[in-house]
């Protein structure tokens, strides 16, 4: 016990000298905090069949399944005799399901294999066993009947107790070539990611790239923020034949850490509660059980000590939970405490509860 304290100890020693040895200015480079308009996902979806289940199929009562299998019986030269329907009433070896796969953002080339998920949509108890029979899978658009990959494999269930839902590990083969264009008419535009969007990031990516590239373009500025969101630049004349030369210089720029809005993000199944340094609260009177705790101010007559007596007009949170650890409030009160002082008005930052 002794020496795991000590290990503990000296792991907190170690970490706070690194944090004190950081500059007060820590950079980071744009493709950091934003992507090119352009390199997204795309996703591919069909309708196909899982068959050689062991008796966990739809089964006749899901007609659309047996509809649809009829159809496909036909279609490969083996149609339904006088019986119609009922010939299938046996059929519970076979389940409907969605087929979906994924194309990465830097894209793919005709023939590369992806993992693709399926998901049961009839009666079907448990894909287990079952080996997906051959798919065409359709692109985003529904107007595009066009055939961008089949898939097909052996479906291996994944470990979140879900029986009619699975993976095919490799089991989607691209029939085309998936290029996304990043620039369009000399231009291209930087997308900030949702934890960084912001208005005033967004003026600074801009600024930083004309104080940086503004003279390749004869000193006419580059970047324009368009909202919280994008920042339109234009491609200099001299790059456009090789836009992706421009691209990484662009991405490639040192930022000084970007000033996002203050936020509080609580897991509470985890226990977890990460407080940015700049949250800061208002004058508030915090009792807990035989605790009592003042941050901001004074109330006349009361032995109350402020949280952090440096800064008593803009007292911190991240005080305030030091204070609260101090005399061992346990963490699920703490967040409890947190969630009153933004019901409160006093949390001036965003609270996020994952």
């Amino acid at each position: 016990m002794k020496t795991a304290i000590a290990k503990l100890v000296a792991a907190m020693i170690v970490l706070s000298w690194y944090a004190a040895a950081q500059p007060a200015d820590a950079r980071t480079t744009l493709k950091s905090i934003c992507r090119v308009k352009g390199q997204e996902e795309n996703t591919l979806h069909g309708l196909g069949f899982v068959v050689g289940l062991k008796g966990t199929g739809d089964g006749s009562n899901f007609l659309p399944t047996i509809r649809t299998l009829a159809k496909v019986m036909s279609l490969m030269g083996e149609p339904l005799g006088q019986n119609g329907l009922a010939e299938l009433k046996d059929t519970k070896n076979v389940a409907l399901v969605t087929v979906t796969a994924t194309v990465p953002a830097a894209g793919a080339r005709q023939g590369d294999k992806l993992d693709c998920m399926v998901s049961s949509i009839g009666s079907a108890k448990s894909l287990a066993g079952g080996r997906l029979f051959l798919t065409p899978l359709l692109g985003p658009d529904r107007n595009n009947t066009r055939i961008y990959a089949f898939a097909d494999g052996a479906i291996s269930l994944d470990d979140n107790g879900m029986p009619t839902t699975g993976r095919i590990h490799g089991g989607c083969q691209l029939e085309t070539d998936f290029f996304n264009v990043f620039s369009k008419d000399n231009h291209i535009t930087l997308v900030l990611d949702k934890n960084h969007a912001g208005f005033q990031v967004a003026q600074d990516v801009a600024d930083l790239i004309n104080s940086q590239l503004a003279f390749q373009n004869g000193g006419v500025a580059l970047a324009k923020a368009l909202n919280q969101v994008n920042i339109m630049v234009t491609i200099p004349k001299q790059y456009r034949n090789d836009p992706v030369l421009f691209v990484s210089q662009v991405l490639g720029l040192p930022m000084i850490q970007p000033q996002t809005e203050a936020r509080v993000v609580i897991n509470e199944r985890a226990g977890s509660i990460v407080i940015g340094g700049d949250v800061e609260i208002g004058a508030v009177v915090v009792t807990h059980k035989n605790v009592v705790v003042e941050t901001g101010g004074t109330i006349a007559g009361e032995p109350f000590v402020p949280v952090d007596p440096e800064e008593t007009d803009t007292p911190k949170l991240k005080a305030l939970v030091e204070a609260l650890n101090a005399v061992h409030v346990p963490t699920e009160d703490i967040i409890d405490i947190i969630k009153g002082l933004e019901r409160n008005g006093k949390l001036h930052g965003k609270l996020i509860i994952d």
